[in-house]
């Protein structure tokens, strides 16, 4: 795998390193020591009140960044099943989302940070104008998490939002760009070595300012180490992404 973009120049870097947290799967508390970032679920694939006031608890405590992880509203299927959602429903589910988990984090004296769709809805914001729109109307003016080259990211940087553009070193990548569908072979990236050399590709070629571990596997605390062991071996200062320059 190559990260999108190629480069090799192996310079100093800021580079953000974000996981999906208060999914009830794996370590919350041991991801935030290692993450900058933490994509919060809100409640709609995964995570619930209580789940969400302990991770805003921890990240606080820790100084990581919080970010809203939206999801189709779908605990059954973790959020990872398309659904044909109106638009206009679809952005009040990303406002409740949103609004949810910024209670929480009120209550840990911090702000919620950003947005970032989850499952389904992250690859449908892709290429679908409409649920892009319904992200991005749902979650106001926060700043958005995405795939380079994603419709999400370029409408959000025509009205003017802060895009994050992120790579993912544990999934592989079609030719355009696109993350292989979970259900095909080559989706997922085995080895913490390996997802950490991908993670060192994906800085230095200074395309992404994030790059997400993704924190649904029993060895994702492990695999986060070793990646960020990895990115300052090469080099590179791992800070939240709105230190990223």
């Amino acid at each position: 795998m190559s990260a999108p973009g190629g480069g090799s120049e192996r310079a100093s870097r800021r580079i953000d390193l974000n996981a999906d947290l208060g999914e009830g799967i794996t370590d919350d508390a041991g991801l935030l020591e290692v993450v900058t970032s933490a994509n919060v679920a809100c409640g709609f694939h995964a995570g619930d009140a209580v789940v969400m006031r302990e991770v805003c608890a921890g990240a606080a405590e820790r100084g990581v960044v919080v970010g809203a992880q939206v999801s189709y509203l779908d605990r059954e299927g973790f959020g990872r099943r398309r659904m044909d959602v109106a638009g206009d429903l679809l952005a009040r589910w990303v406002l409740e989302q949103v609004e949810a988990l910024r209670a929480q984090a009120a209550s840990a004296g911090i702000e919620v940070a950003y947005v970032k769709p989850h499952g389904a809805l992250y690859n449908r914001a892709v290429d679908d104008e409409e649920h892009a729109v319904a992200v991005l109307e749902g979650s106001g003016s926060l700043p958005v998490l995405g795939l380079p080259g994603s419709v999400l990211l370029e409408l959000a940087r025509q009205a003017g939002r802060t895009v994050v553009p992120e790579g993912f070193p544990d999934r592989g990548y079609t030719a355009d760009g696109r993350l292989v569908p979970r259900d095909r072979a080559g989706a997922l990236v085995e080895g913490a070595e390996q997802v950490a050399r991908n993670a060192v590709a994906f800085a230095e070629a200074g395309v992404v300012r994030t790059v997400c571990v993704h924190g649904d596997s029993p060895d994702a605390v492990q695999t986060a180490r070793t990646v960020r062991r990895r990115l300052e071996d090469a080099g590179c200062l791992v800070r939240p992404w709105h230190d990223v320059d």
